[in-house]
């Protein structure tokens, strides 16, 4: 069923993108999926290495993470289960470091120095609030558009003053901008900088090698170079288990999604949002 009034393809595109963060960004799921990148583990040595979660909440975490496709549990002998990435799992894996890359250049500097693992989770959280992805990818089609015709576009069944919150969490997120009162909104430069991640992630979810994201028809288009506005990172968590490297990827055939917008932008809205910045 269409969630959006974009044509199938990038309503499609979207909905994946959107259901592939809501398997990895519950928390620990990530620490979770690095502890897991070496042999197969049995459940108690696996808990050794994310030991900071209390009694009873790895279980229900594997189960999760097993149904989402990412854990494979391994039945040897009733005494004797493994558990293991899958082979979705290790795709994903080279798509971390992309967003500590970006996360590095476009969020605030924190007080100290962040892990890794904390600039991946503050990430995450930013992608998957409610209507992020299709925000996202309406703004970098469009460059500029109104809100009345962004909710047009982003939630068609709904009153169009429900936009509003989704875009001033994005504004305060430091990843759209406006000028002011009646005023259309755009990208940041930070957000306009998601483009390899998301282009990334929806080649992912779509089963597609990754540097699909290249091609991509919305996320493959050059980046903006304006001046970055940076958010704040969350507060302190567990030390992380390593970040895998990021792995070259060979040649394959382009994206063959239509054009993907094709409404036109009428109206503005009736009050707009001055710019946001960082905040924690």
């Amino acid at each position: 069923m269409a969630i959006t009034a974009l044509p199938p393809d990038a309503d499609a595109d979207i909905a994946r993108v959107t259901e592939a963060l809501a398997m990895i960004t519950p928390r620990w799921n990530v620490r979770i999926l690095l502890a897991l990148s070496g042999p197969p583990l049995r459940y108690s040595e696996l808990a050794a290495k994310v030991s900071w979660l209390q009694n009873g909440q790895l279980h229900p975490k594997l189960t999760a993470l097993c149904d989402a496709g990412l854990v494979e549990r391994t039945e040897h002998t009733a005494r004797h289960v493994t558990y293991s990435h899958t082979e979705r799992a290790t795709a994903l894996l080279p798509i971390l470091p992309m967003i500590v890359t970006w996360a590095e250049e476009h969020l605030e500097k924190a007080d100290r120095p962040l892990a890794a693992i904390e600039q991946i989770e503050d990430s995450l959280t930013l992608l998957t609030r409610r209507h992020a992805a299709a925000i996202l990818w309406v703004l970098k089609s469009r460059k500029e558009v109104s809100g009345r015709v962004l909710a047009r576009i982003v939630m068609p069944s709904s009153d169009w003053t429900n936009i509003y919150p989704p875009l001033r969490q994005l504004v305060a997120d430091g990843l759209a901008d406006t000028e002011g009162n009646g005023q259309p909104y755009r990208l940041s430069a930070a957000g306009d900088a998601l483009g390899p991640v998301l282009g990334t992630l929806s080649a992912w979810s779509a089963g597609q090698p990754l540097d699909q994201a290249a091609r991509h028809p919305v996320w493959g288009q050059p980046q903006a170079k304006s001046a970055p506005r940076p958010w704040v990172s969350s507060q302190s968590r567990p030390a992380p288990a390593a970040l895998p490297p990021a792995r070259a990827v060979g040649s394959f055939p382009a994206w063959h999604h239509r054009d993907l917008f094709s409404h036109a932008a009428v109206g503005r809205p009736t009050a707009a949002l001055p710019a946001g910045g960082p905040r924690r």
